[in-house]
């Protein structure tokens, strides 16, 4: 195991003050599910953890924490709602009436001046970017190969993409591209966190399936699902469906016979400001990579290096928790998706190859009046501001009985074991709309193994080929008013919720059992909490 990990380990073992531990905190209902709280572990040098890491929480004075550790402690009355629980964006909330714009509005507690440069960053993010040379200049640079002209193209409505159907394409859903290392050079570079994975020698990250005039795009992704039924103990049956990708009309010769592919639907975009401003303290504290517990819940964080400064840091964004910070995580899809290069990510070709040497030839969007990139830093910082106060929408029918009764379910099957229900954000975050704030997310954002049947079997960082990062639920419930579909995990195979929660396997094993053998009534209930989301 790397560095972290063994960290990780000696962090269970250490002597010292109290700090946060896993430990019963409920015995609920008739499942005799318990369920763990992370309360206390111990303490730790500093030094032992990579820069930027801490394991305890500076940010807060002991009054603080004390307010913090009962605020966030899982509840055990499932009888009323919880104080704040409305708000699940904190004071950012947004209480606008639902519509389909109910992802694309600013936190509700920035400033006037901060809603213009919110407004700014909206019409980059809408900007159709066009291929060199142009008359536009200041919007030139698309590609060469690229998946989509604008970043709101792929995050339909803000919210999450779809899969392709019949014979209707998608570039909301994209296909990553990665192989085990090869040489000694490269395994070096994956133990120093210097790279997460290794490209097609070819193709790249990515599969690119349009280009720029004069040049021919990578290929076409092609989904083909094959049904099976699931008959739960009540004699109930639902059909899942299990997705296998290929890749038609290859414009470039053969993949690497080792090359992965791995659907990667684009998730939705609320809340990230907020995530971005989760301690990292807290979210390490419900590690627990050797299962020491015994509750068949691991979970464990990827460390990546950040971009700017290249220092270890907590991945947490990403269907892999590949990526430590918004700014890079849009300066990533600028390159990947667009082919706009950035400070971040200064690649003018995007993704090309030294394979692809027609795609190198072709003219970039730089102008040097405008700086050496084609996206300079005032453009990341307006897109950056925009992606970071997305707000989360309000909570809806939270006092229902059948809401509370789905949300009792949600807690006795042990979901919460992975989908923490909330957090506490950082008193000290830059931004004062993000500062100490209560949040539900309903993640740990931690990488969990979930099966074999959602194995991707692409390892990314610390990330196995079995693991994913626990998505968070907020706005769940409103996937299918603002995106005008139902498709959920990470490559959209699931219809519905319950699709979805049965597609569980791996750490989510129990959990998914649990599910399956409840009443109709309590599924239903269940459904119709995560709908309140």
């Amino acid at each position: 195991m790397r560095r972290l990990l063994d960290v990780l380990r000696r962090l269970r073992r250490a002597k010292g003050p109290p700090r946060l531990r896993k430990m019963p905190a409920i015995s609920a209902g008739r499942h005799g599910i318990i369920l763990m709280l992370a309360l206390t572990t111990s303490a730790i040098a500093g030094d032992l953890l990579p820069a930027g890491l801490a394991t305890t929480r500076t940010d807060l004075n002991a009054k603080d924490q004390v307010r913090v550790t009962a605020i966030t402690r899982p509840t055990t009355d499932f009888s009323k709602p919880e104080p704040f629980e409305l708000m699940q964006g904190g004071a950012g909330t947004s209480r606008k009436d639902i519509s389909r714009d109910s992802f694309s509005q600013s936190s509700a507690n920035i400033s006037f001046e901060e809603e213009g440069t919110f407004k700014l960053g909206n019409a980059l993010f809408r900007k159709n970017w066009v291929s060199s040379p142009s008359s536009t200049q200041a919007s030139d640079g698309l590609g060469p190969l690229f998946n989509e002209r604008a970043c709101q193209n792929c995050h339909l409505k803000d919210g999450r993409g779809r899969p392709p159907q019949a014979d209707v394409g998608t570039t909301s859903m994209f296909l990553r591209l990665a192989r085990d290392a090869s040489s000694a050079e490269e395994k070096a570079a994956l133990a120093d966190y210097r790279l997460l994975n290794l490209p097609d020698p070819v193709y790249g990250t990515q599969l690119q399936q349009l280009a720029v005039p004069g040049l021919r795009g990578e290929g076409r992704m092609r989904v083909d699902y094959r049904e099976r039924k699931v008959e739960l103990p009540d004699g109930t049956a639902v059909l899942l469906r299990k997705p296998a990708y290929t890749i038609d009309d290859l414009g470039y010769g053969p993949l690497d016979p080792h090359t992965t592919l791995s659907p990667r639907l684009t998730p939705p975009m609320i809340g990230l400001g907020l995530i971005e401003q989760i301690a990292p303290a807290d979210i390490l504290a419900r590690a627990d990579p050797d299962d020491r517990d015994g509750d068949g819940i691991s979970g464990k964080p990827n460390i990546v290096r950040d971009g700017l400064s290249g220092e270890l840091t907590l991945g947490r964004f990403g269907w892999k928790a590949q990526t430590a910070s918004i700014r890079q995580q849009a300066a990533d899809a600028f390159a990947g998706d667009i082919g706009i290069s950035t400070p971040e990510a200064p690649k003018h070709w995007g993704d090309c190859t030294a394979a692809q040497e027609k795609c190198l030839a072709m003219p970039n969007g730089v102008q040097a009046r405008l700086g050496p990139v084609e996206a300079p830093a005032p453009v990341m910082d307006l897109v950056t501001f925009y992606s970071r106060n997305l707000a989360v929408p309000a909570r809806r029918d939270l006092a229902s009985p059948e809401v509370l009764a789905g949300k009792k379910v949600f807690y006795e099957i042990g979901c919460v074991a992975c989908h923490t229900p909330k957090f506490v954000t950082r008193r000290d975050a830059p931004d004062k709309p993000q500062a100490f704030q209560l949040i539900w997310p309903y993640s740990d954002f931690l990488l969990h193994d979930m099966g074999p049947d959602l194995a991707d079997g692409q390892a990314v960082g610390d990330a196995t080929g079995n693991e994913w990062r626990t998505p968070p639920l907020w706005g769940i419930g409103l996937t299918e008013m603002v995106n005008g579909n139902s498709f959920y995990l990470h490559d959209g195979r699931a219809r519905t919720l319950v699709e979805a929660i049965l597609w569980h396997g791996g750490e989510a094993q129990k959990a998914r059992d649990r599910f399956a053998a409840t009443s109709a009534t309590e599924r239903d209930a269940l459904v119709k909490f995560l709908g309140s989301l």
